[in-house]
């Protein structure tokens, strides 16, 4: 199939069917997510194969004549009549559903999704990138989560979804495969391991999801060529867009310098990530909150907030004055890892996929686990404390909330007979531990207390 036209099939399909099912219309779906990711394609293979009809009003690329309709929507049976002369499209009432895609572009639109909904004669899907949405200058701020302009209302007749990149189930299905994932979730369910050699197959088929990502278009691209430096190029192009995005919402600069750094401040092994060290002084302006919260809001970034005391609550404990950063997709931050070459060429890619690349990969597997457990509606939590000596520091690199206790994860890229902090941590809040789990690169299997868990068994923890 041509890549114009490979449509993925993605898991927010089935909840997509689940809000049409049960709401029935009396909410309009909102996507949000980062740049393609997919939004777009999703919400329109969806109104092909659920509804007689439908009509994508794109507010990035809209003739003039919908912006004239948008100026009287108020009379909603005059803007459905001409939307339907101007896209050639007869609406079904109860049969029929408007997609707005880049709703973020008109918040008058936005705004009517009310009035709309209360009409009740067609379904609504919006679409929206929150990293394009906040606008700066001028006195404006436009965001899905709210801060619009003055006198503008943000609905709350919306059934809120988030589309992150492709998971590695996702991933697989691309690959044409169905059945290695489940057979994965059965292992880890029974505790049982896959044996060396299967399991050693199995690494590499992750570390091609590692190199490749998630994005769609990388996918394709891998799909069409199986040639991992063009693949290298498409995410560079994203990434490009990205940073173009950035600079919108801050034209000085310091939000794409603090994306461009994630992997060289992850690499550093510090139990945060060091805005001075990337900024210099312009880390001391006043709007830095401001701005990583716009990072955060933008889904490119995954933030680990640090939680202070993980014994009483994760969310209680978050310091939002300490925290990691992560690429939002693996493939993408195995690009920017490597941005210092014009294109990461196939031989790097290799290495990569056989490790056997000199460097030390602790702070990849990191940020595809970070990936892993938010696509699972994980909140993203880490502790660090000081050794006796005062001179390290141990950490947990994730921390989970499971049943009123907790499940501490270290992640080793190597040396995993070692787990100093993992061991500490479970001293210090012994009577908290529900499971602790090593994440690697080997066979699941059990130490002791530790459950040791190949890296690709991390969205079943």
């Amino acid at each position: 199939m041509d890549a114009d036209y490979r449509i993925f099939k993605r898991k927010l399909y089935k909840r997509m069917l689940n809000w049409k099912q049960t709401k029935d219309g009396k909410t309009a779906l909102l996507i949000k997510g980062a740049r393609r990711v997919g939004k777009s394609t999703i919400a329109e293979e969806f109104a092909k194969r659920e509804y007689d009809s439908y009509i994508v009003v794109d507010f990035a690329n809209a003739p003039e004549g919908v912006w004239e309709a948008v100026k009287n929507i108020a009379d909603l049976n005059n803007f459905f009549f001409q939307l339907q002369f101007i896209y050639r499209v007869k609406l079904v009432e109860r049969k029929s559903v408007i997609i707005f895609d880049e709703i973020q572009k008109a918040p008058l639109v936005r705004q009517a999704i009310k009035y709309m909904v209360k009409d009740h004669r067609y379904d609504f899907i919006e679409t929206g990138s929150l990293l394009s949405i906040k606008k700066k200058g001028g006195g404006q701020r436009l965001s899905i989560s709210g801060g619009y302009p003055q006198g503008i209302t943000i609905p709350s007749e919306e059934t809120r979804l988030t589309m992150y990149p492709m998971d590695y189930e996702e991933f697989r299905w691309a690959l044409g495969d169905e059945v290695t994932v489940p057979l994965l979730k059965e292992a880890f369910d029974s505790r049982r391991s896959v044996g060396d050699q299967v399991a050693r197959k199995l690494l590499r088929d992750f570390r091609l999801y590692m190199l490749v990502g998630g994005m769609p278009q990388a996918v394709n691209t891998y799909l069409d060529t199986n040639n991992l430096s063009e693949v290298d190029q498409t995410k560079r192009e994203i990434i490009d867009l990205y940073t173009d995005d950035f600079r919108k919402i801050d034209p000085s600069g310091k939000a794409s310098r603090l994306f461009r750094a994630i992997p060289s401040e992850l690499s550093k092994n510090a139990s945060r990530y060091q805005v001075t060290s990337v900024l210099g002084r312009a880390a001391e302006s006043t709007d830095m909150d401001e701005l990583l919260e716009d990072m955060e809001d933008s889904l490119c970034v995954n933030f680990a907030y640090h939680a202070n005391n993980p014994s009483v609550g994760l969310a209680l404990h978050k310091d939002r004055n300490q925290y990691k950063m992560f690429v939002g997709d693996t493939g993408l931050f195995i690009t920017l890892a490597f941005w210092d070459k014009d294109v990461t060429e196939n031989v790097i890619y290799q290495k990569l996929l056989s490790d056997k690349l000199s460097a030390d990969l602790g702070y990849v597997y990191e940020n595809v686990v970070a990936q892993m457990l938010k696509a699972c509606g994980n909140e993203l939590f880490y502790h660090a404390w000081p050794t006796p000596s005062g001179k390290h520091n141990y950490e947990i690199d994730f921390l989970l909330s499971r049943s009123s206790k907790l499940c501490p994860i270290e992640v080793k890229s190597s040396g995993y007979k070692a787990h100093v902090s993992l061991d500490e941590f479970c001293k210090k809040f012994s009577s908290e531990v529900l499971w602790r789990y090593l994440v690697y690169t080997k066979d699941l299997r059990k130490d002791e207390e530790t459950l040791m868990v190949p890296v690709y068994m991390v969205p079943f923890l």
